[in-house]
């Protein structure tokens, strides 16, 4: 291959062939966290780079023995332009590595059903991320790709995970980067994960160089960089504009926009998400509404419970509820989100904001819940004028609600009540275990009693 006209370039991609080939003589595995931006793609592209030059001008004791792992985690709350482009570009990574005949393997983590947002939120009542209730980090991108971390490592005895952080990202990161290496190595024990090292080599790159890359280089696996480009043009907001010269008119710097879900609720303002509909991609104009929505009804005392949902007490100095969001609120906030999922499927049938699985397993939170006033099904009907597809859950049918309602015709509030108790075991075997079923039944039977005690 040509060297790339770059001095700074070339001696990043030396080290990534030392470090690879001579510094470290095991097979350790190399996990690359790709999110499809700007840092992953170039730290990809030039370890790729490295690669090639190895298989092509090394002999043969050092032909490429360690796998490389290209790992992307989908929160499943995704900006729908981002998610569609990592796609394709997995695609394409996948592909170039088997034809070019190299290690490279791509791995995709997503959340367990029981940590995905809208579980959390529409099933369990977490009110949405804000700086100080921040569970989303955890749950949708740390634990997935820790995961695959654990499996490496049980596996091979030790990992190494490549980073693509930079000194010049913000002040915070140089320093946290500065924190953790170690003076004259390479490799610097992971903050968490045991018999894990990280590796950062591009975090001396300047954003000017990082575009340089994107935009001169052309993609080791086939892929239009230009695409990615654009992307952070159309996303960039008016702090954010392109003005830096990287090396004529015709390369532009993107600025530093960040992409992360559609949803979130920690950032004041999306203004990547805003500057996309200003940009040209209307259609995104009700996500951008709905988040918003979440935001204003986040800490309304009429959509939070006085308990949290462990039972502990949240009731603010002024009387106001500051507990896990009410039965009803989550409802509305489903109704909400299938009507916005429906309209944008109308131009973009390909976008799934909540997926079936998701549904049936807010549904099975509910009825644990006790919560029985609406159902997901009737809901999705309502909304989409047809039925959803539940095949893990088998229904009374028709005549057999006929004669449930025969039999409790004297009293209808006991129909209710099996009614009740035979959803809650029905969609048992959605549960990945049975663990607290015996409990729900009885507390259903209590909560009856109860109230026709009254």
């Amino acid at each position: 291959m040509s060297p790339i006209k770059n001095k700074k370039v070339e001696a990043i991609i030396a080290e990534i062939i030392d470090q690879y080939a001579y510094a470290d003589k095991s097979e350790r595995p190399w996990i690359i966290g790709f999110s499809g931006g700007k840092d992953s793609t170039v730290l990809l592209m030039l370890v790729w780079i490295a690669l090639q030059r190895i298989r092509t001008e090394m002999p043969f004791p050092y032909q490429l023995r360690r796998k490389v792992f290209v790992v992307c985690n989908d929160t499943m709350v995704e900006n729908p332009i981002i998610a569609n482009y990592v796609e394709d570009v997995l695609v394409k990574i996948s592909e170039a590595a088997r034809d070019q005949d190299l290690p490279i393997f791509v791995q995709k983590t997503t959340p367990k059903l029981e940590e995905t947002f809208w579980i959390n939120v529409i099933g369990k009542g977490y009110p949405v991320p804000n700086n100080s209730f921040r569970w989303c980090t955890d749950k949708l991108k740390i634990r997935p790709t820790s995961n695959f971390l654990v499996e490496q490592v049980d596996q091979m005895g030790e990992a190494i995970v490549l980073l693509g952080t930079r000194y010049d990202e913000s002040a915070t990161r140089e320093r946290s980067i500065r924190r953790h290496e170690v003076t004259g190595k390479r490799l610097s024990k992971h903050q968490t994960s045991v018999n894990t090292y990280t590796y950062a080599p591009i975090k001396e790159m300047l954003l000017d160089e990082v575009w340089y890359i994107i935009n001169t280089v052309p993609s080791p696996w086939g892929f239009d960089n230009s695409i990615l480009f654009q992307i952070y043009a159309d996303a960039s907001a008016d702090d954010y504009e392109c003005p830096t010269v990287v090396v004529n008119k015709e390369h532009n710097s993107c600025g530093q926009s960040r992409f992360g879900c559609w949803t979130c609720t920690v950032v004041k303002n999306d203004k990547s998400m805003s500057s996309l509909v200003n940009n040209g991609q209307n259609w995104m104009q009700p996500l951008l509404d709905f988040r918003n929505r979440l935001v204003e009804g986040r800490n309304i005392s009429e959509n939070r419970s006085d308990t949290r949902r462990n039972g502990q007490e949240a009731i603010r100095e002024d009387g106001t509820f500051n507990g896990n969001y009410t039965s009803e609120y989550r409802y509305q906030i489903l109704k909400d989100l299938l009507s916005v999922q429906k309209e944008i499927q109308k131009d973009r049938p390909h976008v799934t904001l909540i997926n079936n699985q998701e549904l049936i397993a807010i549904q099975v939170i509910w009825n644990r819940d006790g919560y029985f006033e609406h159902t997901v099904g009737d809901l999705y009907k309502l909304i989409y004028n047809r039925d959803i597809s539940t095949n893990n859950i088998k229904s009374l049918d028709d005549t057999e609600r006929r004669i449930l309602r025969e039999v409790c015709e004297e009293d209808v509030r006991y129909y209710h009540l099996i009614d009740n108790l035979i959803a809650l075991q029905e969609t048992k075997t959605l549960m990945i275990s049975k663990y607290g079923l015996h409990n729900d039944v009885e507390k259903r039977i209590e909560n009856f009693v109860n109230e026709n005690e009254q």
